[in-house]
């Protein structure tokens, strides 16, 4: 095999052409004589695509050695090029022994079928890909069931499990160019159109530092996401609170409080006017004041639990209150500010202060006895290592988390992009919610080893006494409130089975409400759309199934059942007000504000 140019451009030039005429080769070659859908059609295909994975690895090594050398400095995409050439190797890995192993593939044909990578009528009419994808998911089952069968316990079995979905995921034959029936065929057809388009996403996305799902040229805060008028009336080194301009005549004299997640940004809630949850509650007659939470750099870095909860959700509820003239809010947690908002409630209730009518949370972790695969990842090593690290200042960076995330879903939310946009390149296209996705945050270093081990790790919050926040003991049972609990069937952040558990954790009368669909489509289904359903009323019980199995199913929305249990406590209705803010809180900016246009790149 030739050496490799020291030239990227070049390097990934001749590696494509190299490809494309394998691919030319195989694409006239006929299958043996007699030969099924069996391991052994695909080995001339198998050597081949070995071929192609040594290259691969070769330009990956060059790439990393010419970027440092021409830099005179450590190489700053060093652990992207050595994430990409483990990826190189297990792919090569997975080749060598599925040539070497026999499976009984005719079992798996079914599967493949079903399988959405290998759906497509490329990998069924070519016996040899047809094989390749059997033999593949094969081997995968098999390396499920090598996991089942080890002798450890469940909670050892379920990290084995991750971690060999994560290896098994990055082996696929669909992520490779060579075993892509689809790929190659697009290539031949575009006469390699598609493969310079994809060396240009690559770069694109090596320049960037992360797989790119959406066109992020085509959204723009504060001109096509988070649009709803309104005006910044504070902030401090945590936060901005935004107040909402009213769109009726007449408003509730109690305001809603919404705490968005720190992780991410706040404009989930108001993406596009069609869909912006904020602009629903504005236009139900909620004055409506929202926090925006800062981007967190090294300088915020020494920021703890207690200083969010005190000078984020507890600030922002004080602001509220002075503004309307109101004593007290109504107040809305999503995610983690939903965990934040139950401490915040906690606080109160613990220094005797009614400053909260009621309490909204939506996929809120408040009990976190079963956290889904994140959980598998937080131990007390991994936990102390963190608190060595940053416990004591620092942050927890926004790529990390992001691909922490990325990682529960990583066919989804990692892959397909690979697939489409290096593969075929196929640019990904506009699509708010994944904009939003992609535009997080960092956290400071205390406040997320704080979450870390008294949530996730040690799960203290549940118990009565066991965790001091803003100088008091919490004890979920004293939050005597009504609250509404929303989470999603399908969620695999905040289960929704764990989510239910606040129902007996609060002390006030709770109206637990289950959505269909997953972490943040479940919670952005705007009544318009009719998409959908939700749950409710189900059996009065302490176990999350046997409440479902007396749910009443509702098509659409669950937004306007909540705005309905909403409006019960919000109190009467008074003339909105004329502007924002008061003498005290002046308007400083139009929303949506300076911070949310942090960037953590």
């Amino acid at each position: 095999m030739p050496q490799p140019s020291h030239d990227p451009m070049q390097m990934l030039a001749s590696m494509f052409e190299a490809g494309q005429e394998v691919m030319r080769k195989m694409a006239g070659a006929q299958p043996p004589a007699g030969a099924s859908a069996t391991g052994d059609a695909a080995n001339p295909f198998l050597a081949a695509a070995r071929q192609f994975a040594d290259m691969q690895q070769a330009w990956l090594k060059a790439t990393s050695a010419a970027t440092s050398a021409e830099k005179g400095a450590p190489d700053p995409f060093a652990p992207f090029m050595a994430s990409a050439q483990q990826f190189g190797e297990m792919q090569k890995r997975m080749l060598d022994g599925l040539s070497a192993f026999r499976f009984d593939v005719e079992g798996a044909g079914a599967g493949a079928t079903e399988d959405k990578r290998f759906a497509g009528e490329a990998w069924r009419k070519d016996p040899r890909y047809a094989a390749l994808s059997k033999a593949y998911l094969a081997y995968a089952d098999f390396l499920h069931k090598s996991v089942d069968a080890v002798p450890v316990d469940e909670r050892a079995r379920a990290q084995m499990r991750f971690g060999v979905r994560q290896a098994i995921d990055a082996m696929s034959p669909s992520n490779f160019f060579l075993t892509n029936p689809e790929a190659a065929q697009l290539a031949l057809e575009t006469g390699g159109r598609s493969l310079t388009e994809g060396v240009s996403l690559f770069m694109r996305d090596l320049a960037k530092g992360r797989v790119l799902m959406t066109d992020e040229a085509a959204f723009e805060v504060g001109k096509n996401v988070g649009t709803t008028p309104g005006s910044v009336i504070f902030e401090n080194e945590l936060m901005q609170v935004i107040q909402y301009t009213p769109t009726t005549s007449e408003v509730f004299e109690r305001p809603l409080v919404m705490i968005p997640p720190c992780i991410n940004k706040f404009y989930i809630l108001d993406l596009q006017p069609d869909n912006s949850f904020v602009a629903n509650a504005v236009a139900q007659g909620h004055t409506v004041f929202l926090v925006s939470w800062r981007n967190v750099t090294e300088k915020q870095g020494a920021l703890t639990w207690d200083d969010y909860v005190r000078d984020g959700v507890l600030t922002a509820i004080d602001i509220a209150r002075a503004v309307s003239g109101s004593g007290q809010v109504n107040a809305l947690g999503f995610c983690v500010g939903g965990t934040l908002l139950g401490t915040a409630a906690g606080v109160l209730a613990a220094n005797d202060e009614h400053k909260l009518t009621s309490l909204t949370l939506l996929t809120t972790l408040l009990d976190f006895y079963e956290t889904g695969e994140i959980g598998l990842l937080v131990t007390e090593e991994s936990v102390r290592a963190r608190e060595a690290a940053i416990g004591r200042g620092g942050i927890l960076p926004a790529k990390e988390m992001g691909f922490i995330f990325s990682s529960l879903r990583a066919n989804d939310l990692i892959w397909q992009y690979v697939v489409n946009s290096y593969l075929k390149g196929k640019a990904p296209p506009a699509f708010d919610l994944l904009y939003w996705n992609s535009d997080s945050t960092n956290l400071s270093g205390p406040m997320a080893c704080w979450l870390l081990r008294n949530g996730y790790l040690e799960n203290k919050l549940r118990e009565p006494g066991k965790l001091l926040v803003c100088n008091v003991p919490l004890d979920l049972a004293d939050v005597k409130l009504p609250a509404y609990l929303y989470a999603s069937r399908e969620d695999h952040i905040v289960p929704w089975k764990t989510a239910f558990v606040a129902k007996h954790l609060l002390g006030g009368d709770s109206t637990f409400v289950l959505g269909a669909s997953g972490h943040i489509a479940g919670v952005i289904n705007p009544p318009a759309k009719n998409k959908r359903n939700y749950w409710i009323e189900g059996t009065p019980a302490e176990e999350a199934d046997e409440w479902f199995a007396g749910a009443r199913s509702v098509p659409g929305s669950w937004w306007p059942h909540w705005s309905e249990w909403l409006a019960r406590h919000a109190g009467e209705r008074v003339p909105a007000p004329a502007r924002p803010g008061n003498e005290n809180y002046r308007v400083i900016e139009p929303a949506p504000g300076r911070y949310v246009m942090a960037k953590a790149d």
